[in-house]
């Protein structure tokens, strides 16, 4: 019988490594099925291995980490490889996805994996923990009945606008939260085209450092968004992970 590949949720950024600095991210019983894994695949393997070593403080029975193999899969891995990293499961090995940040198979080249995975009739089981997404949706107050979530926009200015437009006129006609994310370092660009490229009216949400002490979540009209930038009165969101979100009104 093939082994199971669980799909384990990462924190959203650095923890004190203390005990029980996990508690309140994942449930103790996805940190104790975790800790019985030996077998990961993981977006980074250093960020992989510091996930790991928090788990391990709180659960002293946790397999040594050098005991414990960890597959990298991100976008520089051809798809000719996902077949290998699926070799232990089928084997009857037990495995675990872990993204950098987060859930797994989200905005994250583990779907590729999880897809292959059902066409072998390998299990898989999604665990509990954070997700910035669905986070950043419950904080908004916008439409948490209709939302899409559309990944990066294009880099080039006069192609995000036109995208930026398109989105806006989908989100007022079917009343849709668009959900977006950028390269922290360009965060200060997003919101700067959100504003000056929505309607006025349109409410525009920054969800940043989700689950973090620094967390920040601030739901604004476009226009007010525009005034608070001119006034240099924007978020502190430069580097920081974010969730941009919008409604068309």
């Amino acid at each position: 019988m093939p082994g199971t590949l669980y799909l384990i949720p990462n924190t959203l950024g650095p923890l004190d490594a203390a005990p029980g600095a996990l508690n309140n991210l994942l449930p103790t019983q996805v940190q104790a099925l975790t800790s019985r894994l030996d077998y990961f695949v993981a977006e980074n393997a250093k960020t992989a291995r510091a996930f790991l070593k928090l788990i391990a403080i709180d659960h002293p029975l946790a397999k040594p980490l050098q005991e414990i193999a960890i597959a990298e899969l991100n976008v520089n891995t051809p798809p000719a490889a996902l077949a290998q990293l699926l070799a232990p499961l089928l084997a009857g090995r037990d495995a675990g996805l872990v993204s950098e940040a987060g859930v797994p198979a989200v905005a994250d080249p583990g779907a590729d994996l999880v897809r292959l995975a059902h066409q072998h009739g390998i299990a898989v089981r999604p665990l509990v923990g954070p997700s910035s997404l669905l986070l950043a949706v419950m904080a908004s107050g916008l439409n948490g009945q209709s939302f899409a979530f559309n990944g990066y926009l294009p880099t080039d200015a006069a192609q995000r606008g036109k995208r930026i437009q398109e989105l806006e006129k989908r989100s007022r006609a079917e009343r849709q939260t668009q959900l977006l994310i950028e390269t922290p370092y360009r965060n200060g660009a997003m919101l700067e085209a959100l504003a000056a490229t929505c309607q006025p009216g349109t409410l525009i949400c920054v969800a940043t450092d989700l689950t973090l002490p620094t967390e920040s979540v601030r739901t604004l009209t476009a226009a007010k968004w525009k005034a608070a930038l001119a006034a240099n009165k924007g978020p502190d969101f430069h580097k920081k992970p974010t969730v941009f979100l919008f409604l068309g009104q």
